[in-house]
């Protein structure tokens, strides 16, 4: 297996369909983005070249390939509004790995801790993220990467038919100040 991962820094088409693919696809959307109802979870929208170049003023992206082919993305923010614990030098991260064939077979633990050591490499110390609480294989691999529970946001996103809350984890990388 040859793994390798990519930053963003002139996004392509290539990257913009893949991620409409992704963002789009009924079976990945309960787990990558909250929604309200079932007319959030069945909405479908795309960005263009140019809205991912300016998500790249906030967002640091970066592609994931297996065997040279492109099956996911994972990205960070830093001390975005959305955060649970307020704290200077934490990075908000996501990610998504969009083919099918790129799932089950521990990338999302080896991409994780890859975007840890960029994110410890910008001298930053603190990662949160959420993960719906119906994601258990994700809260699970968190877990196990030493991401610690701190909140439950309750009725946080609709999926099955109901709604389920959103565990916000951390970990520190970096001296804690």
């Amino acid at each position: 297996m040859n793994l390798a991962f990519t930053k963003i820094i002139e996004p392509d088409t290539i990257a913009v369909n893949a991620m409409n693919r992704w963002d789009n696809d009924p079976e990945l959307i309960p787990f990558i983005r909250p929604n309200r109802d079932r007319k959030d979870l069945e909405h479908r929208s795309n960005i263009t070249l140019n809205e991912l170049s300016k998500r790249l003023d906030t967002h640091h992206i970066y592609l994931i390939y297996l065997d040279q082919h492109l099956i996911g993305e994972m990205n960070y923010m830093v001390d975005p509004g959305h955060l649970y614990k307020k704290e200077r030098g934490t990075a908000w991260v996501g990610i998504t790995i969009g083919e099918r064939e790129g799932r089950g077979k521990g990338i999302g633990f080896k991409a994780i801790q890859y975007l840890e050591k960029e994110i410890k490499r910008q001298g930053l110390n603190r990662i949160e993220l959420g993960v719906f609480e119906f994601n258990t294989q994700a809260y699970k691999l968190y877990q196990k990467l030493g991401y610690q529970e701190i909140a439950r946001i309750s009725s946080f996103t609709f999926w099955d038919n109901r709604m389920w809350e959103d565990i916000r984890m951390e970990k520190y990388v970096g001296e804690r100040i």
